[in-house]
């Protein structure tokens, strides 16, 4: 049998790749061919490209499914042009011969678009706002396999503005310029991840992240639909559990990964089912590690047991859809012990999470209102901490409802394009075991308004959110140690502006001036007593007032076809900055070290870039740098602010394979609050390769990354486990995906 010849001959736009076919059928001096497309980051089939053949002037398109097929095609040499609106040209010169049953696989580059309004990887855009977020702020596709790490946490650490805050491997969360804690929302779908994980550092946020397609790290006006913090941001999570598209066909992915360092592996399975105008989809994963390897030895109690799955379905019809998930997470790991802020002997936590989720759109037949869009989840989720002896130390439980609506509008009067929206968020949050915090009940209800308008040159958005939040401990106390304990009331506002000028066609320049407003959580209001898995005693203070502040950045982006650039520098002025401060007491009954919450004056500011450089179409060199100082006005430095920071990466990189090297750098961090470790400056290096094939009709992805190659011993000083051991050595990471269509 024959093998297809492929000559390359692309345009400045394109890189054109034959991946595989098939033989089966002679029909002497012409054949059957047929072919598929893929997105050359994501693995994913798409669909309604244009496809020309040069020599015979036929031109049709690939189907919803990102296929064709030719019945009848003379012996020769053609020409075949794909074209689509958010890729980059591919120009393909293939003989056919007398080889039959082919399957011609081609890959397209996905690419940034100059329009006001575009669709990018199948997410619809309204400005250049947008598209600009989709290159500096998104991470998807093979980049993000290539990253992937045990954590939501560690699979971001290294981009712009990130770090990781850790009590061990399993319990760590994003923090965005300095900013953690409830500043950071973490939501699925754009739902709201009801965990613990936003109140202390050894509770671990309910993400698997290997089962994810996207990952969005999202600031600016937009975010004021979901959160009233804008000084912060959201992390949001892209699974699409409930489906919204029907496809006419079975499809759905297989995961594996395993890691070296804590003797680590994960499976995963995905299932889309179509049946009629019914989508079916289910997700099951599993994971397992064992204790993490360090340079001095090993980190002990560190092991963590993940399982979960879901179900959904949805109807789906030409106005929209109605649709339903049942998601279980479960995950038991432990919290590392023997140092300052720990557990001497350490801490075993199992949590659980079940959740309802309900989702509708459906589209107006009208020029101006596009679509209205309802959400209602139901969360149950449960949190047990256990000494080493077995005993049980705490005991949380939340059983919480969300909902919101949101009506989404094209051009309305002068404005482009806009959301108004209205949410709801009742919460019971319930303590046992010796935690000592009222349980409470509270309920926020919101008000959003986003909207976009472009004028020449000129994008702004603007974005305005009003909450009401009430907070009705069970049992009010004005004799209580930390102060009167009683119901509170709070009403905020939030507002953000951002404005983008394009000076050419690839520069822009930007800034941001927002309102923050976010109010105390219940721990940090009625705290009283000890927390066993992080080993303080936490005083809350029932008096805070929310916490407020006004933030601003200025940014430069630069958008060329070989070479991206991205500098912001920024600036948030905290009047009332509510922070646990270790207060160099104890509490003698306990012996343990008192946290006590206050709200101060603070002031932090920055700055961060992003630049990617084709230095040759098959070389590319990346570089981000992260630098964020956190001040109390009336002396001194914030706790747990990240040191300056970055990542270099040279790749050599085709659309089948890629590989190349990458450095994680710190600089030493001694500005520090007045109990606080400093730590010192550090340089590690990782390796990577990645391969893709093409076997009948499914993708698969392959990744291989050396992580530390040295066994360097390095801190993160955001780990609480700096102060007695470094963090992981010598990781070999091997991760597999496979797209498949039946």
């Amino acid at each position: 049998m024959n093998v297809l010849k492929v000559l390359f001959n692309s345009s400045a736009f394109s890189t054109a790749v034959f991946l595989f076919l098939f033989v089966s059928q002679i029909f002497g001096g012409s054949r059957a061919i047929s072919g598929i497309v893929i997105d050359s980051e994501t693995n994913k089939q798409i669909p309604n490209v244009a496809i020309r053949i040069l020599e015979t002037d036929q031109e049709f398109t690939f189907n919803n499914k990102g296929e064709f097929y030719l019945s009848n095609i003379e012996f020769g040499e053609y020409t075949f042009i794909l074209t689509h609106i958010n890729y980059k040209e591919n120009i393909s010169r293939i003989s056919i011969d007398e080889s039959t049953n082919k399957v011609i696989v081609f890959y397209l580059i996905p690419k940034l678009i100059e329009l006001d309004a575009v669709i990018i990887s199948d997410y619809k855009t309204y400005s250049k706002f947008d598209d600009m977020k989709e290159v500096t702020s998104v991470l998807k596709g093979k980049e993000l396999q290539k990253q992937m790490g045990l954590t939501l946490a560690s699979t971001l650490k290294n981009e712009a503005g990130l770090a990781m805050r850790s009590m061990g491997p399993a319990p760590s969360r994003p923090v965005i310029r300095g900013l953690g804690a409830s500043r950071v929302l973490i939501s699925e779908d754009g739902i709201k991840t009801t965990d613990l994980s936003a109140t202390s550092p050894d509770h671990a946020v309910t993400i698997d992240p290997f089962s994810v397609s996207r990952i969005e790290v999202l600031r600016g006006p937009r975010i004021l639909l979901q959160t009233p913090t804008t000084m912060g941001g959201i992390v949001n999570v892209i699974k699409e559990e409930i489906p919204t598209l029907l496809h006419d066909h079975l499809s759905g992915q297989l995961g594996m990964f395993g890691e070296s360092v804590n003797e680590g592996y994960l499976g995963l399975l995905e299932l889309d089912i179509p049946i009629n105008t019914f989508a079916l989809k289910a997700h099951v994963s599993k994971r397992k590690t064992n204790n993490e390897n360090t340079p001095l030895g090993e980190l002990g109690n560190s092991d963590s047991e993940n399982l979960s799955y879901n179900f959904a379905s949805s109807y789906i019809h030409n106005k929209g859809f109605v649709g339903a998930s049942l998601s279980r997470f479960e995950l038991d790991y432990g919290v590392p012990g023997g140092f300052v802020g720990a557990h001497p002997n350490g801490v075993d936590i199992q949590m659980y999470k079940n959740q309802i989720n309900l989702k509708s759109k459906y589209e107006f037949d009208s020029p101006s209102w596009e679509d209205i869009r309802l959400n209602l989840s139901r969360v149950f989720y449960r949190h047990k901490e256990f000494e080493a002896s077995g005993a049980l130390g705490s005991e949380f439980k939340i059983v919480n409802y969300l909902g919101d609506m949101k009506f989404h509008h094209d051009h309305l009067g002068f404005l482009e394009h806009g959301t108004l929206g209205l949410s709801f968020e009742y919460r019971d949050f319930d303590i046992g075991g010796y935690v000592f915090t009222t349980p409470s009940k509270s309920l926020n209800l919101s008000a959003q308004l986003f909207e976009i308008y472009s004028l020449g040159k000129f994008s702004l958005e603007f974005g305005a959110r009003y909450d009401f939040d009430n907070i009705k401990p069970e049992d009010e106390d004005p004799d209580a140690k930390i102060g009167y304990v009683k119901e509170r009331t709070f009403n905020n506002y939030s507002v953000s502006a951002s404005l983008l000028y394009q000076q050419s066609e690839h520069v822009y320049f930007g800034a941001n001036l927002s309102k923050s407003s976010r109010v105390p959580t219940i721990e940090e209001l009625y705290s009283e007593g000890p927390h066993l898995a992080a080993y303080s005693y936490e005083v809350g203070n029932p008096s805070l007032e929310s916490e407020k502040g006004l933030g601003g950045e200025l940014f430069i982006y630069h958008q060329f076809e070989d070479l991206f650039f991205n500098f912001t520098l920024f600036g948030n002025d905290f009047t009332n900055y509510i922070i646990p401060r270790n207060s160099g007491e104890i509490n003698y009954a306990t012996f343990l070290p008192i946290y006590k919450t206050e709200g101060i004056a603070a002031m932090l500011y920055g700055l961060e870039s992003r630049v990617d450089w084709g230095i040759f179409p098959f070389l590319q060199f990346s570089n981000t740098l992260s630098f964020t100082r956190g001040e109390i006005k009336d002396g001194g430095y914030l706790p747990q602010i990240p040191p300056v920071k970055g990542l270099v990466e040279l790749k050599y990189k085709t659309d089948v394979y890629s590989f190349g090297a990458s450095g994680e750098w710190a600089l030493k961090q001694d500005k520090v609050d007045e109990f606080e470790e400093p730590t010192n400056g550090y340089f590690v290096t990782n390796l990577f390769f990645q391969y893709t094939f093409v076997f009948d009709q499914n993708t698969s992805n392959f990744s291989f990354n050396v992580d530390n190659l040295f066994n360097i011993e390095y801190r993160n000083h955001l780990s609480r486990v700096k102060s007695i051991l470094p963090e992981a050595g010598r990781n070999f990471r091997l991760s597999y995906k496979m797209y498949f269509h039946l």
